[in-house]
């Protein structure tokens, strides 16, 4: 399990500003649901924590150790996850192939292939895909796609998973099964934080809820005291149709 904090985290875009003086602590071993309207700067916090992007101020923290400024791949050696809004996958490798590439370069490598090929199989029955493992990745479906990413960000073993919107795009079945991938993760003791556009998405399962609006941070808690949050209802929450 990892632990997470963001301290005063800006970002600026020419002369827009994505987050505006952001602070969060995450503690190991919870569930936080990061929510709020389009363009709330959701995925701009993921992704400085993931280190794809720079923050203009502000430092990212990992278990105390200050992960500002090391590249995306030494944060994934650290134990850092994430899956992405839209999946990003490698079109013409099968499922199976797909999932290896995390499990060979993840945190938590193993040394031989066939034990390596037995654990890529056994996360595909996680996300249940195992009747699709040898289908190439460009042939699934979208919430099969997002199924399958998940699965290649379990393969590398990380302490600490970044969920951008897996509900997003789903009929009501993909996403209740999303949901029950989501208390799976819980189970297993993963420190997860999670982006999701609805608030009832995550309301019953997370630990806490942070909402983001226009790059600040309008409220933090359990979720039914966010919810009764006015600067909430102001933000346009509310569960996806």
């Amino acid at each position: 399990m990892a632990g997470l904090a963001l301290e005063r985290l800006s970002k600026r875009f020419g002369g827009v500003h994505a987050l505006r003086d952001v602070s969060l602590e995450v503690a190991p071993g919870s569930l936080v649901a990061l929510l709020g309207p389009n363009g709330a700067g959701k995925t701009t916090v993921f992704d400085i924590v993931n280190g794809l992007q720079q923050p203009t101020a502000g430092r990212v923290r990992l278990d105390g150790t200050d992960v500002t400024r090391l590249p995306p791949h030494r944060r994934a050696e650290l134990g850092i996850g994430c899956t992405f809004q839209i999946a990003r996958l490698f079109p013409a490798l099968s499922a199976r192939d797909n999932v290896l590439v995390g499990v060979t370069f993840g945190r938590g490598r193993r040394p031989g292939a066939g034990e390596r090929r037995h654990h890529a199989e056994r996360l595909l029955e996680v996300v249940g895909l195992e009747a699709r493992a040898a289908a190439p990745a460009a042939t699934l479906s979208l919430g099969e796609q997002k199924r399958l990413e998940l699965a290649c960000a379990l393969g590398a073993e990380p302490r600490l998973l970044l969920l951008d919107e897996l509900t997003s795009g789903l009929s009501p079945r993909g996403r209740a099964e999303v949901m029950g991938f989501y208390a799976r993760l819980r189970e297993r003791g993963l420190t997860v934080v999670a982006i999701e556009h609805a608030f009832g998405t995550l309301s019953d399962l997370a630990d806490r809820v942070v909402v983001l609006d226009q790059g600040e941070v309008v409220s933090d808690g359990r979720p039914a005291d966010v919810l009764a949050t006015p600067r909430v209802a102001e933000a346009y929450l509310g569960d996806e149709p």
